[in-house]
């Protein structure tokens, strides 16, 4: 092993916990921000051993990671091993002109900004706190501080969503004209709050999402994106036109399949033929590592079916073809031949690849193609 080319970090701390969200997140613990970067410090210093020695990718995610308190997410940032793609999640009430450059001086490359809806009664829907000025303003902030690589997320399918507050949004988006837009389908869980506020308008949502979804990709390639994964699109070529490759590196890491180290409360690594998921309990992570401990972790060794079986799966997400040298064992022939005649897969000299209806239908025709 040549070392670990891209390293995630998990900052979990939040204003709100919003009723759809599971990721893994404390909200507040003002009180607690600098032992967490003290522990997400000293386990990076137990686990970078398995680190490249010049890494490809850095990812901030959370949680919310530009709530934590600036000095020590600015501590956080100065400490990391540099990367070619420095990556911050970031709500847009948090982003001041202070923060901008902060973050901009601190190495950061690329933003992910949590617009989610340019729609106030949408926003207030999903609990968001952040107003379409806030996102404006966010924006503006952070291409002040000469951050050129900026990204949007938006969500739809919310409830009370319609076809023209979609487009709506879309529209708004583009006005800002973003490097990188991700767009997802709303996924509440089932039993949460949320899903027992909104259960009969998130099924009739849910006839609607192939609508929304093609939507999606029409009005954001007809606008000069490239589509290049399932839910995520990029500009050709940068704002100056430079020919950049804006797609978002690290996220590109894990469809490609390759290697990865998480560290912080609750998260992945996948390294070679193990994978382990640091325990999702703050204060036992805390503890751990100011213990001079590893944190709790549950651990599962991958198969070499299993990583075939998800390079397949991740591969297929993408608008480029995916080579099939060590993937033959898990691909069903027969089924293959079925979906190439259906007009959904195309089988060229030692690749695969998804037809554009086949990417509409996604994950469906993968599950039919896997032995």
């Amino acid at each position: 092993m040549n070392g670990v080319g891209h390293l995630y970090l998990h900052l979990p701390f939040c204003a709100h916990r919003c009723g759809y969200c599971d990721f893994v997140t404390a909200v507040g613990r003002r009180e607690q921000h600098a032992l967490y970067v003290d522990a997400l410090l000293r386990e990076l210093d137990e686990e970078r051993h398995v680190l490249a020695p010049a890494l490809e990718t850095v990812f901030l995610g959370g949680g919310t990671p530009t709530f934590t308190a600036l000095p020590e997410l600015v501590r956080l940032l100065e400490t990391l091993p540099s990367a070619e793609e420095v990556t911050v999640e970031a709500n847009p009430e948090t982003v001041t002109a202070e923060l901008a450059r902060a973050l901009r001086g601190a190495g950061v490359t690329r933003v992910s900004l949590g617009a989610q809806s340019f729609q106030p009664r949408l926003l207030a829907v999903l609990e968001r706190s952040a107003s379409p000025d806030d996102v404006r303003r966010a924006f503006a902030h952070l291409r002040a501080a000469g951050l050129d690589d900026l990204s949007l997320d938006l969500i739809y399918g919310i409830p009370g969503q319609t076809a023209a507050d979609l487009d709506a949004d879309l529209a708004a988006a583009l006005e800002l004209g973003p490097d990188h837009l991700s767009c997802y389908e709303l996924e509440a869980k089932p039993g949460t709050r949320f899903t027992h506020a909104h259960g009969d308008e998130l099924a009739r949502q849910a006839e609607a999402m192939e609508d929304y979804f093609e939507r999606v990709v029409a009005t954001l390639t007809g606008a000069g994106y490239r589509w290049y994964e399932t839910a995520n699109f990029c500009r050709v070529g940068s704002r100056d036109r430079t020919g950049r490759d804006l797609r978002a590196r690290h996220n590109l890491g894990y469809w490609l399949g390759r290697d990865y180290l998480g560290i912080g409360v609750g998260a992945v690594s996948t390294i070679e033929n193990r994978r382990w998921r640091n325990a999702p309990s703050l204060a036992g992570y805390v503890a751990a590592l100011a213990r001079g401990e590893r944190p709790p972790r549950e651990l599962e060794d991958l198969s070499g079916e299993v990583r075939a079986t998800e390079r397949v799966m991740l591969g297929l997400r993408l608008d480029e073809p995916l080579p099939l040298a060590g993937l033959e064992q898990v691909i069903d022939p027969a089924a293959l031949e079925r979906l190439a005649q259906a007009g959904l897969a195309q089988r060229h000299e030692g690749s695969l690849a998804l037809t554009q209806r086949g990417r509409f239908l996604g994950g469906g025709v993968t599950a039919r193609l896997l032995a």
